[in-house]
């Protein structure tokens, strides 16, 4: 049996397999589990000792010798939220030591700078830090986050949304039929000369990035005043001529 959620939590593989390997045979000697799934000994020790600080295991003392078991599957939801309240406490933290953080950050930022994103969080980050800026440019703009990441897009558009932030989409033309307005989002459709490959520009306050949806994501984020000016200029251009 496979418990997807006990990934889900945060538990290693080895945890899995013996937290799993518990609920099948119930109350268990260290042999016990060593024969069912071959791990060696203390690797199986250090698993049990991990799952027993966690909560989601507990032990008696029989013969000298110590029996675990699963504590009440319950347990797996008390865990959670035990994480989520530290969670939400070290985002408290967080928050109070973040001006602090920003104000060096800001002043040993070069003005000029570039940096590489890849896979899908260097796409998330690139989205976290849209939401610190009140409008967005896209040209060639197609939903790819929304559709390769749905989870984290319902997220990221509520927050979007709650702060008001507005979108200009240049979309383009080959996909207009698959892109509906959202909240605070304009949309136009580029000329057919601007369809091809899944490649998004972001204009963003002083940054830019470009962006390919492929396989593997990749993101080429460029932050410039003078640069990110330019690409406006280029955007409302375009803005001009796009259907609407």
């Amino acid at each position: 049996m496979t418990l997807n959620i006990l990934k889900k939590i945060g538990l290693s593989k080895g945890e899995e397999i013996v937290y799993e390997t518990l609920l099948e045979l119930g109350a268990s000697s260290l042999n016990m589990i060593h024969e069912k799934i071959g791990i060696e000994r203390r690797n199986i020790y250090d698993i049990l000792n991990k799952l027993i600080r966690r909560g989601l295991i507990v032990y008696t003392v029989e013969n000298n010798k110590r029996v675990f078991n699963i504590s009440h599957p319950n347990r797996i939801l008390g865990y959670v939220e035990e994480e989520k309240l530290e969670l939400d406490n070290l985002k408290q933290e967080i928050l109070l030591e973040m001006p602090a953080i920003l104000n060096k950050f800001n002043a040993k930022k070069n003005k000029i700078s570039a940096n590489i994103y890849r896979g899908k969080e260097g796409i998330k980050a690139i989205y976290e830090d849209l939401l610190n800026y009140k409008t967005h440019y896209f040209i060639g703009g197609g939903r790819y986050v929304m559709k390769n990441l749905p989870y984290f897009w319902e997220k990221f558009n509520i927050r979007r949304i709650k702060s008001k932030i507005k979108v200009y989409n240049l979309v383009r033309e080959d996909i207009k039929e698959d892109v509906k307005p959202l909240k605070y989002e304009h949309i136009k459709i580029l000329p057919k000369s601007f369809n091809g490959g899944p490649n998004v520009i972001f204009i963003w306050g002083d940054k830019i990035a470009n962006v390919l949806f492929a396989d593997d994501f990749f993101a080429f984020v460029i932050e410039s005043e003078s640069i990110a000016d330019n690409y406006k200029r280029y955007h409302k251009f375009l803005w001009k001529i796009a259907n609407p």
